[in-house]
């Protein structure tokens, strides 16, 4: 089975703006306390709307449902908008009103309100029954009529003056034929094509992948009006079509005997949603005609249960040693990769509540197996100080901080006052603290073990390990940013935004670049360090490799950015053989 993500596939701006804006308001709301609602779901998606409630964004159908307790009240307008009816009654109650109106869907209420008041008939061409819709009505000051299908056409009555507009989700297919049989009726009219260009985008690359595929996935909420015309317009097309909410929901559908699926989604469903629907869907490829299949699961099992990366952390231990000139003991790549291996398990039992909600693509396999997962990370974690404690005990005390500082960092050690209760909760500090603990194992503790003067050389390893840890780190942010702004972590490319992560990342890559050249320039380390600039060039490549677009499932993903760290191993590999090292 191959697997094609729609471009267009996820939220639309109107929907990004919307839950953007909301989630800066669930921000400060913890330094100000205000009650937060939306006028309706905010989104067409119950597992966005629930993440959202669980930071204090509480939906609402009525005013009423405000509470007259609720000093300080904030309403959220959605992005289908309201009528000026309602506005007005949500001002007399005096309550705060903070506008997600899409720009798009506002346009429309322009042209509506200016029509209206020239006399005009408005015409609507939508769901009669959609938020949208009805608001747009509200603009219309009692001369707008709601067509939902060709045959509301011949119930007009005579009418002298027509200007017709669209729901912005609306099939462009059926708002053609509507205007045609309303241009034979009506000599006076002016049609105003109101649908957006997601929708109409979204419309387009379905209908294609549907001619090239033999099964199509949507995904997006039940009730999405725009995620229905995307399954319905594949089904018109004749290719089997899967509407679903939910990865989960994949389990009751027969989608393993098609060969080649294609996944779009509606305007309101979440990147993390796709990608778990991703995911899912490329762990069930064929493996007929696949010779590397076996070995290519059994990568994807490394990657979804850390072994991966505590490889990748024994790499970078043993890059490290060479880098510094030190004599290379499988002892220390043993300590890294073990304390690598425990600390990102545990990380992951800890925060798996959260994950779940996300749902992650080791969500199952944690749960099915948590008890095993926490054992072999109590004993790798156990393996790691043994390995430490005999090479001294200046390795051990070393480590024994550094796992201790991993334990305080989950735990509210601050003040009860303080908006920040733990270390967790620091801005960035997950993508700092992560690479300085790996820098510190992996480029610090064989160096504590020989002596306690610093060294160049130590400086560059350190730094070596921190840039690619880090980077590592900020890639896998960007990605998931969307949902870590959903539950309210704050990484870094949430403080600063994903284009100035990017910014970040390639001049943390391009001072790294300099300091591998200068080390190897200025003598503070062997020509290795020369060799790991392919490390650099592969960030570069991680780029274009690593877009949600290219429909890599998330865990491929994952490994994709942690296969820099073997790459590391790699070149030092190559670095001994080219010099005479290895014969």
């Amino acid at each position: 089975m191959s697997v094609i993500l729609a471009e267009t596939a996820g939220f639309c701006m109107g929907v990004k703006r919307a839950v953007d804006l909301v989630l800066d308001l669930a921000q400060r709301k913890g330094k100000v306390e205000v009650e937060i609602y939306t006028y309706g779901p905010l989104i067409h998606n119950p597992q966005t709307v629930e993440l959202l409630r669980n930071r204090g964004i509480i939906p609402i159908g009525h005013l009423d449902e405000i509470p007259a307790s609720a000093k300080d009240a904030t309403l959220v307008i959605r992005a289908h908008g309201i009528s000026p009816e309602e506005r007005k009654r949500i001002k007399e109650k005096g309550v705060r009103i903070i506008d997600a109106t899409c720009p798009k869907v506002a346009h429309v209420q322009g042209i509506i309100k200016k029509h209206a008041r020239q006399d005009d008939t408005i015409l609507i061409i939508g769901d009669e029954k959609h938020p949208e819709v009805m608001g747009l009505l509200g603009y219309a000051y009692g001369r707008g009529i709601i067509l939902s299908s060709l045959d509301d056409v011949a119930r007009l009555p005579d009418l002298t003056r027509v200007c017709v507009v669209a729901q912005t989700t609306q099939n462009i297919d059926k708002f053609n034929e509507i205007v045609a049989a309303l241009r034979e009726r009506f000599a006076e009219i002016v049609v105003f094509e109101t649908i957006c260009d997601s929708t109409d985008k979204r419309q387009s690359e379905v209908k294609k992948m549907a001619a090239e595929t033999d099964a199509i996935v949507v995904v997006g909420g039940r009730n999405s009006a725009n995620t229905m015309q995307l399954a319905w317009l594949s089904e018109l097309a004749g290719t089997p079509t899967f509407h679903i909410e939910t990865a989960d929901d994949l389990k009751q559908t027969p989608i393993d005997r098609y060969r080649r699926v294609g996944v779009s989604a509606g305007a309101s469903t979440p990147n993390w949603i796709i990608d778990r629907v991703v995911d899912n869907l490329a762990a069930r490829q064929d493996e007929r005609g696949r010779r590397f299949m076996g070995l290519f699961r059994a990568w994807v099992s490394t990657v979804r249960t850390e072994l991966y990366s505590a490889f990748g952390a024994g790499c970078l231990s043993w890059v490290s040693m060479l880098l510094q000139g030190l004599p290379v003991r499988l002892g220390n790549i043993l300590t890294t990769a073990l304390y690598v291996y425990a600390m990102h398990t545990l990380n992951r039992l800890i925060n798996q509540k959260q994950a779940s909600i996300l749902g992650s693509f080791r969500e199952e396999s944690y749960r099915r197996h948590k008890q095993l997962y926490l054992g072999t990370a109590v004993a790798a974690l156990m393996l790691a100080w043994m390995s430490a404690l005999l090479a001294g005990p200046a390795p051990f005390i070393m480590l024994f901080l550094v796992s201790l500082l991993g334990v305080l960092y989950h735990i509210r050690v601050l003040p009860g006052g303080w908006r920040f209760r733990s270390l967790k909760d620091l801005p960035g500090s997950k993508n700092v603290s992560t690479a300085l603990a790996w820098a510190a194992v992996a480029a610090g503790l064989p160096w504590i073990e020989i002596s306690l003067s610093p060294s160049p050389a130590l400086i560059v390893a350190f730094l070596f390990t921190f840039s690619i840890v880090f980077i590592r780190s900020a890639f896998s942010d960007i990605m998931d940013i969307q949902s870590d702004r959903l539950i309210g972590r704050e990484t870094i490319p949430v403080l600063i935004g994903e284009e100035r992560t990017q910014w970040l990342v390639q001049g943390i890559a391009a001072a790294l670049f300099f300091l591998l050249v200068l080390a190897y320039g200025m003598g503070w380390a062997s020509s290795l360090s020369l060799f790991l600039l392919v490390c650099v060039f592969y960030v570069w490549i991680c780029f274009k490799l690593c877009d949600r677009r290219s429909a890599f499932s998330a865990v491929v993903l994952e490994g994709l950015l942690e296969s820099n760290y073997v790459i590391a191993g790699f070149s030092a590999f190559g670095w001994l053989l080219a010099t005479g090292r290895i014969v």
